[in-house]
């Protein structure tokens, strides 16, 4: 029979191995589900794995969508290495967007440049702001981050909902709860001419560069992580878990509100109810699956990527329901999970014969 048995110390091998095979499986379990619901695997596999990079074009929707992913997985990434749990990065990601379109709904046809980087940095000290609300009620009254981040999503999805539906409503939308479109002029900059990929692509890389330096280039990033791993340690040596936790929740609320900006001044244009998208509980996935590294996370960030393009294009394509893309997004966290068994146990195949013999002679 089959046991598992406690390594002397974790597996580097499958410390990076489990990840691939996670996706192995959900790929295979993705194509079990198709062939239940009555579609053609390889054309689903196809939707998912193959349409979102057979073009130029496709490649740089696929870059526009993993952008805010990445950037919102960095900033998580500093939490849970510090063993703070940070969960609400949705609402860190609404608020910047709110605090975006504020800055972006003072600009006219007289607005210089100067626009862009006033947006994105409102977005980003919006995000700061909502993790600060955080990090002060865990500061002063102990407590618990994750229902409070968690909490303070619906708390950001309601401010959202109340400035388009009142203040801020367009006058002229023919009563749809939205604000007016953005002046040309706060534009995220793109890249490409007739592509939608902007500048935040290279934002959220140069900002996986910076994360890189910060967490093993500085003592700064050290002191975090031993914190994390080693409170006591981390106190006996002199560093401040108080610190610690503000300045993880505050990089992790910038890069949320960043994301946010990027999003609201980028491909929306506007603001409107439709503005969180999950992407701050689909980063969540994205920083586990990418091991909490930087590079990881890049190719996580792509492979999570693929599975929202994927899902829109068998919703239309294949006439599959929209839940397919959390299905997907489900199954790679939960088999990740069960994969990193195999990283501080092995498994081995004991025989039934020996088994019992070991269990006699305990007995006796």
């Amino acid at each position: 029979m089959l046991k598992l048995e406690q390594r002397p110390q974790a597996s580097r091998f499958w410390t990076y191995g489990s990840p691939i095979l996670a996706l192995l499986i959900t790929v295979l379990v993705g194509v079990c589900l198709f062939a239940l619901l009555g579609k053609d695997p390889v054309k689903g596999l196809q939707a998912f794995f193959w349409e979102p990079i057979k073009s130029g074009y496709a490649l740089g929707e696929l870059a526009m969508k993993a952008t805010p992913l990445l950037l919102i997985a960095l900033g998580l990434a500093v939490c849970f290495r510090s063993n703070i749990w940070n969960i609400g990065a949705e609402g860190q990601f609404v608020i910047g967007a709110v605090a975006a379109g504020g800055m972006a709904l003072l600009a006219d046809k007289t607005t210089g440049p100067w626009i862009v980087p006033a947006i994105l940095i409102a977005g980003m000290l919006g995000g700061m702001v909502w993790a600060g609300i955080v990090a002060l009620l865990r500061d002063r009254f102990n407590a618990n981050e994750i229902l409070v981040s968690l909490m303070l999503v619906y708390v950001a999805v309601l401010v959202l909902g109340y400035l388009v539906y009142g203040p801020w409503k367009d006058p002229m939308g023919y009563n749809f709860p939205q604000t007016k479109s953005f002046e040309r002029v706060t534009q995220i900059p793109r890249l490409v001419q007739g592509m939608r990929m902007n500048i935040g692509v290279i934002i959220s890389l140069v900002g996986a560069g910076l994360l890189w330096a910060f967490l093993f280039r500085t003592r700064a990033g050290f002191a975090l992580q031993v914190g994390g791993l080693a409170p006591a340690a981390a106190r006996y040596a002199g560093f401040s878990s108080r610190k610690a936790l503000w300045t993880a929740l505050l990089i992790s609320g910038a890069t949320a509100g960043l994301a946010g900006a990027l999003e609201v001044a980028g491909p929306l244009g506007q603001l409107t109810p439709y503005v969180p998208a999950g992407y701050g509980f689909a980063a969540i996935i994205v920083a586990f699956v990418g091991r909490l590294h930087p590079v990881g996370m890049i190719f996580s960030a792509i492979l999570m990527s693929m599975f929202y393009i994927g899902g829109e294009l068998a919703q239309s394509r294949l006439g599959l329901p929209k839940a397919l893309t959390g299905v997907f997004q489900g199954l790679l966290l939960f088999t990740l999970l069960a994969c990193d068994t195999l990283v501080a146990y092995r498994i081995r195949w004991v025989a039934q014969k020996a088994s019992t013999a070991i269990s006699a002679v305990k007995g006796a």
